[in-house]
């Protein structure tokens, strides 16, 4: 028994750093676009593509990937996405004009998607319903443990050493890190080849997009993190720019702001419970719209508790849209979750490009008027899926 137990925890680790390093490299370049902006003589819109090109093809990639391990397993798509991921890495030090540097990204988005597409699959068809529970805890908890680790490594290696420096150092680590999940996460038990065609796998996409109360809850996880994650790389620029001039390197800590994130997404189960999941969307949405108010007042105190506000408002709406989704898709969950993810990491990726346009066009006051607008779209969409649910509810009363 005692062995069998660490045997689970030695394949939970696996999971767990897996999960870590993949999210480390999504996110290496976020403190490091200031840096790059320079180095390549280019302005903040241009290489917000570094950032992203691997979030957008991480998000177009993640239901092929998925599909693909119907047939071959979780655990073979897993391992190509580990390995692929320092060959990518150490091919961006060769990147010596800008455009070559977004291509080696946006393969590595591509590459991180197989990872990402079936880590969850591999515990829920391995574990029991318990552990499942427990595992699934420590890998979101990796994911963004991993992305806290990497935007830090990125932003104080890059800045004493040079980004390439940092991106070399980061796919050796990647490599280690590959081989142990290798020698850790054994061969699936209780995985069963589903030879679906691509037609089957179409239809049920197109089933979930046709659903309101999923594609409403889609699109709110999408414009939570257009908003999220951009308001962070905005910020970065604001900080490393006049009046405070703050140098790569102290400005990436401000990436431990995700942390009180984690604490809000776990705290999203217990309201669950309590009340309902869109009243929990709604005040998410409000309370990082007022940390992005509160983030006007010229200060660094100010933006800080403004960065707490919106880490803890944007993780709280996520959690409660993505297990809305899982727990509302009556036929393919699978595909439905990875449907919320494309949304979700689309909605990253388009949005940085919008900010920042407001940012370079009006400053921190533009982009909280770009951002209060949509601000304003999810709050609607949370209307909107309220009334949705109404009025199934209605129906389902008069069948």
């Amino acid at each position: 028994m005692d062995d069998q137990q660490a045997n689970l925890k030695k394949v939970t680790f696996g999971l767990f750093i897996g999960s870590f390093i993949s999210f480390c490299n999504l996110y290496l370049f976020q403190p490091l676009l200031p840096l790059i902006a320079d180095h390549y003589s280019v302005s903040a819109t241009r290489v917000n593509w570094v950032l992203a090109a691997a979030t957008l093809t991480l998000s177009l990639s993640l239901v092929p990937w998925a599909i693909y391990s119907e047939n071959i397993g979780r655990r073979k798509v897993m391992f190509i996405s580990l390995y692929a991921s320092p060959i990518v890495g150490l091919c961006m030090v060769f990147s010596d004009q800008l455009p070559l540097l977004v291509l080696s990204r946006a393969l590595m988005g591509v590459a991180l998607a197989g990872y990402v597409a079936v880590a969850v699959a591999y515990m829920a068809e391995e574990f029991s319903p318990k552990v499942f529970l427990i595992a699934v805890g420590s890998y979101i908890g990796a994911n963004s443990l991993g992305g806290i680790t990497g935007r830090i490594y990125g932003g104080i290696v890059g800045e004493h050493f040079g980004w390439q420096t940092a991106v070399i150092g980061m796919a050796l680590f990647s490599l280690i890190i590959a081989i142990l999940v290798t020698l850790w996460v054994p061969p699936q038990e209780n995985f069963e080849r589903k030879n679906k065609r691509l037609n089957i796998h179409i239809k049920e996409a197109v089933t979930h997009l046709k659903t309101p109360l999923l594609w409403i809850a889609m699109l709110i996880g999408g414009f939570n993190f257009a908003l999220f994650v951009n308001l962070y790389t905005v910020m970065g620029f604001r900080l490393v720019a006049e009046p405070f001039s703050l140098p790569v390197g102290l400005v990436s800590l401000i990436f431990l702001c995700y942390l009180t994130g984690t604490l809000t997404s776990r705290l999203s189960g217990v309201w669950s419970l309590h009340f309902t999941p869109i009243t929990g969307m709604f005040i998410g949405t409000l309370v990082s719209l007022l940390g992005m108010l509160i983030a006007l007042i010229p200060s660094i105190i100010a933006m800080l508790v403004a960065l707490l506000m919106i880490s803890s408002g944007a993780f709280f709406t996520h959690s409660l849209a993505y297990a809305w989704v899982s727990s509302k898709a009556q036929t393919a969950k699978a595909s439905a979750t990875a449907l919320y993810l494309v949304h979700y990491y689309a909605g990253g990726s388009l949005g940085g490009f919008y900010l920042i346009y407001c940012w370079q066009n009006g400053g921190w006051p533009m982009v909280v008027i770009g951002g209060g607008l949509l601000y304003t779209i999810i709050l609607c969409l949370c209307y909107a899926l309220k009334r949705q649910q109404r009025s199934q509810v209605t129906q389902s009363a008069y069948t």
